[in-house]
């Protein structure tokens, strides 16, 4: 997939219709600079999975868990971690293997730790100022 974003609207449109067809397990990993649009993108999926609440990123607490969804999704931010071992502690396993969707901001940090069938969506500026999204 590669998609061409004009604006805030447009990146929580594409997380709507990732949110489609993801199903439970599946990893999404997000790959961008600050301000790439990784929390509007996640945003949509929730929205899209029906999940209740409102999504803000999670760069200070490193974790977000949504329900009241067709499937539950946490969202997670790697960018102030500084191991692998700090992913672990916050229960990396256990949020695989709940049943639900993954979302991990700056997924690149830790690459190792992504599931094999993970999804990566890297969001890059263009150069209409708008944004690409590759994955």
């Amino acid at each position: 997939m590669e998609r061409g974003i004009a604006n805030e609207g447009e990146m929580i449109d594409l997380g709507r219709e990732l949110a489609a067809g993801l199903m439970g397990g599946d990893v999404i990993a997000l790959v961008g600079g600050l301000g790439a649009g990784k929390t509007h993108l996640t945003k949509g999926i929730a929205a899209g999975l029906g999940c209740q609440g409102e999504v803000t990123s999670p760069t200070f607490s490193l974790v977000h868990e949504y329900a009241g969804g067709r499937l539950p999704m946490a969202h997670l931010d790697f960018y102030r971690l500084e191991s692998a071992a700090e992913l672990v502690a916050l229960g990396w396993d256990e949020l695989i293997d709940q049943g639900g969707v993954v979302v991990a901001e700056w997924a690149d940090r830790f690459p190792e730790m992504m599931p094999e069938n993970t999804r990566w969506l890297r969001i890059s500026p263009d150069e209409t100022g708008g944004r690409r999204v590759l994955g």
